[in-house]
């Protein structure tokens, strides 16, 4: 006899839609070629329901620009992807650098989706630009990046926690998923100062959250996608980035995607505190 109950065939069966009935928030989902809709996309496709947060302003002043559809259309094709026709699939826009607009977000997210519960958020937001190396940057660009990349994820969490806590009944499946950039890995970032350290904060804090949100039922974990093709780059500049992967390609949107829409079932209910790279082999320095 085995040591520990082991689990009924029924529940090795892999289900097509793990978390049909939860809902889920995240944040930066703005394109359709960035990380945010690919993650949007699988969580609705396991059964989700999803609020896309956007900042369409940011968008707007990058090369890249904002999504041609709109932020109706990143929605669209969110709803397409959906596993129960009946999931709430929502959108609305947040600046999120102030300092009461993340719980203001939570609150909005929670209400539109309509089960007056939270049980999946995504923290994919960050900021663009504005930054460079150590004898380039100033107080303004590390204090625009903390408070976008770092501060806002950590008042999101907050905000996430005392929901949860609000709850008379904690069901399973409380998901907090981080996003990080690699920083820590061997070259780091020395032309991006501010946005490394900011995201470094987010991944040193990743198992502190673990152990504060373990009683809520809840796990958290960051993932660094390594480089992910969402656009901004071409030419030389792209190709010289794709010879660095053992595949000869950039990392696509869906790659990270499945990575953290796994995390967010009850699959990987075992697994929390963690920063996880998932860059396909890709080769720094």
């Amino acid at each position: 006899m085995p040591r520990f109950p082991q689990p009924a065939p029924e529940d090795l069966r892999r289900d097509s839609r793990p978390l049909l009935g939860r809902t889920a928030l995240v944040t930066g989902a703005s394109r359709r070629d960035g990380i945010g809709y690919a993650v949007a996309r699988r969580l609705a496709a396991y059964g989700a329901g999803v609020y896309l947060h956007h900042h369409v302003p940011h968008d707007v002043a990058q090369p890249w620009g904002a999504d041609p559809e709109g932020a109706e259309g990143v929605a669209a094709g969110v709803r397409e992807a959906r596993a129960d026709p009946e999931a709430v699939v929502a959108h609305g826009p947040g600046d999120l650098t102030g300092p009461t607009a993340p719980a203001e977000l939570i609150a909005t997210a929670t209400g539109a989706l309509g089960t007056g519960r939270l049980d999946i958020l995504v923290a994919n937001h960050a900021l663009s630009g504005h930054d460079g190396p150590l004898d380039h940057i100033d107080a303004a660009m590390l204090d625009a990046h903390w408070a976008t990349d770092t501060r806002s994820v950590i008042l999101l969490v907050q905000a996430y926690a005392r929901l949860r806590a609000a709850l008379a009944d904690r069901p399973p499946g409380g998901r907090i998923l981080m996003m990080t950039s690699g920083q820590d890995l061997a070259g780091g970032m020395p032309g991006e100062v501010a946005y490394a350290l900011a995201k470094g904060a987010l991944a040193s804090a990743t198992r502190t959250l673990a152990t504060a949100l373990a009683d809520l039922a809840v796990t958290v974990n960051t993932v660094n996608p390594g480089p992910v093709d969402t656009g901004y780059l071409d030419g030389e500049a792209h190709d010289a980035v794709a010879a660095r992967f053992p595949s000869g390609r950039w990392g696509t949107p869906d790659d990270p995607a499945r990575l953290l829409s796994w995390l967010a079932t009850d699959e990987a209910q075992w697994v929390t505190g963690q920063v996880i790279d998932s860059e396909g082999g890709f080769r720094r320095g």
